[in-house]
C-alpha cells in the first residue's frame, strides 16, 4: 500500500506540466511576441522595465504600457495543449504603477485559430481573466469562459486590487468542474462552473402547468372586520389661522374679500384604516413547483479545453504604466504556488523604495518652496532700496 502511494505520487509529479511560462528575462520577448496590425485602432507600445520602484530591478522587469489613451494588442503562440483530465492554472502578475484610473489588466487565452497580426477586441478567445478598473464603480476581476462560441461572464462580483504595487492573479479550473480565483495566493472566490456561469440551461424550471390555487390566501395579515372608525375621526387637513387678522390697509373693493391664511390642523388624523390582525386563512407564500428542465443536458467535461495555443494582452488604458509579468500556464498547482513564493518580498521592496522616493520628492518640494520664498524676500528688499523718482517742478517745465 505504501509503495502504491509513493508510485502514485511519482506518476503525478512526472505528469505535471508547465505549458507556457514567460518572465521577460531579456529583450528576446520582441522576437516571440507579435503586435496586432488590425486597422482602425491606435495601438500603444510595450517597453521592458521594472518601473520606477521595485525590489530587484532585473528580476522585476516586465512589459509596461507606455502610451496614454491607447489600445494594446500583443500576443504569443506556443505548443498547443488540451486540458482534459487536468487542472488548468492561469497565473500572472499585474502592477498598476500609474495608480490606474481606467483600463484593463487582464489576459486572454486563445486557441490556434488566432490571427496574431489581426488580433482585436472581437477576436474569439477561450478564457479572459484578470483585473479591470474604471473609476470608483468598476474594480473587479473578470472571469469569462467561452463555450460553443459564446462568451459567458461569471455571475459573481470579485474585487481586484487597485493600489500601485505588484499583485498576482491566479485562476484554477479543475476536472471536477470547479474553480478557484486567488489574488496573491489567497482564495477570493470558488465554486462550480455550472452554478457560477450561465453556460448550461438550468437543471430545474418552474412547472408551466402549475398555477396558484384560487383559494390560496398568502396575506399574512388582514384588516380587522370589527374595527370601526371613531365618530370624531374626520377633521379637515387645513384650517383658517385663528391668530390671523385682517391687515389695516386691506381694501375689500380693491383687494377683494379678505380670508385668513390656512394652517395645518393639529387635530387632523389622516385617512382612517382598520387595524391589521393575523389572517386565520393564511397559508404562507405559494411556491411555484419545479420540474426537470428538458433542455438541460449535463456536461461532465465542461471544464475541458480542447486546444490552448496562445496568450494575449488585448486591452485599453487611459493612463499607461501597468507592468505585466510572470505569465504562467500549467496543470501543476503546487508549481504555481512556488512561483509566487517571493511575492511578499517584492511588494515590501516596492513599498520601501516608493516611500523613499515620496519622501525625497516632499523634501525637494519643501526646499523649492523655501527657495521661492527667499527669492521673493530678496526681490522685496531690492524694491525697498530703489530710490524714489523725484517729481519735476511744474514751474521748471
Amino acid at each position: 500500500m505504501k509503495y502504491s502511494l509513493i508510485l502514485f505520487a511519482l506518476v503525478a509529479c512526472v505528469s505535471a506540466e508547465v505549458f507556457f511560462e514567460e518572465k521577460f528575462n531579456d529583450d528576446s520577448w520582441e522576437e516571440n511576441w507579435i503586435y496586432s496590425k488590425h486597422p482602425g485602432k491606435e495601438f500603444g507600445k510595450f517597453v521592458r522595465t521594472a518601473g520606477k520602484f521595485f525590489n530587484d530591478e532585473e528580476a522585476d522587469k516586465g512589459l509596461q504600457t507606455s502610451q496614454d489613451a491607447r489600445f494594446y494588442a500583443l500576443s504569443r503562440k506556443f505548443k498547443p495543449f488540451a486540458t482534459e483530465g487536468k487542472d488548468l492554472v492561469i497565473q500572472f502578475s499585474v502592477k498598476h504603477e500609474q495608480k490606474i484610473d481606467c483600463g484593463g489588466g487582464y489576459l486572454k487565452i486563445f486557441d490556434c485559430s488566432l490571427n496574431q497580426e489581426d488580433m482585436h477586441g472581437e477576436s474569439p478567445y477561450r478564457i479572459m481573466f484578470g483585473p479591470d478598473i474604471c473609476g470608483p464603480g468598476t474594480k473587479k476581476v473578470h472571469v469569462i469562459l467561452n463555450h460553443n462560441d459564446k462568451n459567458h461572464l461569471i455571475n459573481k462580483e470579485i474585487s481586484c486590487k487597485d493600489d500601485e504595487y505588484t499583485h498576482v492573479y491566479t485562476l484554477i479550473i479543475k476536472p471536477d468542474n470547479t474553480y478557484e480565483v486567488l489574488i496573491d495566493g489567497d482564495k477570493k472566490e470558488s465554486g462550480s462552473l455550472e452554478e457560477d456561469w450561465d453556460i448550461l440551461p438550468p437543471k430545474k424550471i418552474k412547472d408551466p402547468e402549475a398555477k396558484k390555487p384560487e383559494d390560496w390566501d398568502d396575506r399574512e395579515t388582514i384588516p380587522d372586520p370589527d374595527d370601526k372608525k371613531p365618530e370624531d375621526w374626520d377633521k379637515p387637513e387645513h384650517i383658517p389661522d385663528p391668530e390671523a387678522t385682517k391687515p389695516a390697509d386691506w381694501d375689500d373693493e380693491m383687494d377683494g374679500e379678505w380670508e385668513p391664511p390656512m394652517i395645518d390642523n393639529p387635530e387632523y388624523k389622516g385617512e382612517w384604516s382598520p387595524k391589521q390582525i393575523d389572517n386565520p386563512a393564511y397559508k404562507g407564500p405559494w411556491i411555484h413547483p419545479e420540474i426537470d428542465n428538458p433542455e438541460y443536458t449535463p456536461e461532465p467535461k465542461l471544464y475541458a479545453q480542447k486546444e490552448i495555443c496562445a496568450v494575449g494582452l488585448d486591452l485599453w488604458q487611459v493612463k499607461s504604466g501597468t507592468i505585466f509579468n510572470n505569465i504562467l500556464l500549467t496543470d501543476d498547482v503546487e508549481y504555481a504556488q512556488k512561483a509566487i513564493s517571493n511575492l511578499k518580498a517584492t511588494q515590501e521592496g516596492e513599498k520601501k523604495m516608493k516611500e523613499e522616493q515620496d519622501k525625497a520628492e516632499r523634501e525637494e518640494a519643501k526646499e523649492n518652496e523655501k527657495k521661492e520664498e527667499e527669492d521673493d524676500e530678496d526681490n522685496d528688499e531690492e524694491d525697498e532700496n530703489v530710490p524714489p523718482v523725484e517729481e519735476a517742478d511744474h514751474d521748471e517745465l
